[in-house]
């Protein structure tokens, strides 16, 4: 019995052999995946429970900017340095020198900011070197009802990176 079980571990241990010599086999077949360049990156918010008067404004200004100004920016609105200028119908004239109407949406600046960052990381995942936010929407999302028949605010906010390098046309 004894040289049974011998002669049964020597054969396991010559077949785990062979089993660890195809693992490795394996390992060294796999391959790196590479870094594919795409033309732009998308980031959205979906349903953010902000004013879609406010994030409007708010996508106008941020237009045209790469994404580490575009935040610095906004940060600047919420630490009320730099108003959002917003004139005609949305806000009252304000007396003095300078920007004729404007406000500081904080709640919508610190929303937008992180769909911002999310438009950033998937632009450097994406091998963007210079990105610049060339699309920046704001739309009216669906409103749910709240208590007495009120309706909630909510929008929607698509933000598109491209390479600011791709996008200078050569004239002719």
């Amino acid at each position: 019995m004894v040289e049974e079980n011998l002669k049964k571990k020597v054969e396991e241990e010559k077949v785990g052999a062979g089993k660890e010599e195809e693992k490795s086999e394996k390992k060294v077949e796999k391959k790196k995946p590479e870094i594919v360049v795409k033309e732009m990156a998308i980031a959205n918010g979906v349903s953010l429970r902000i004013s879609p008067k406010y994030s409007m404004a708010i996508c106008r200004v941020i237009r045209g900017k790469n994404p580490e100004a575009a935040i610095a920016r906004l940060e600047e609105v919420i630490s009320e340095k730099r108003p959002i200028p917003m004139a005609g119908l949305e806000v009252g004239h304000r007396k003095g020198i300078g920007l004729s109407g404007g406000r500081f949406p904080k709640k919508a600046c610190l929303e937008i900011i992180n769909v911002i960052k999310q438009v950033g990381a998937n632009a450097t995942v994406n091998g963007i070197e210079n990105p610049i936010i060339i699309i920046a929407k704001a739309n009216r999302a669906s409103a749910p009802f709240k208590r007495e028949g009120r309706r909630a605010k909510r929008t929607h906010i698509y933000l598109e990176v491209r390479d600011k390098s791709k996008l200078i046309r050569k004239k002719k």
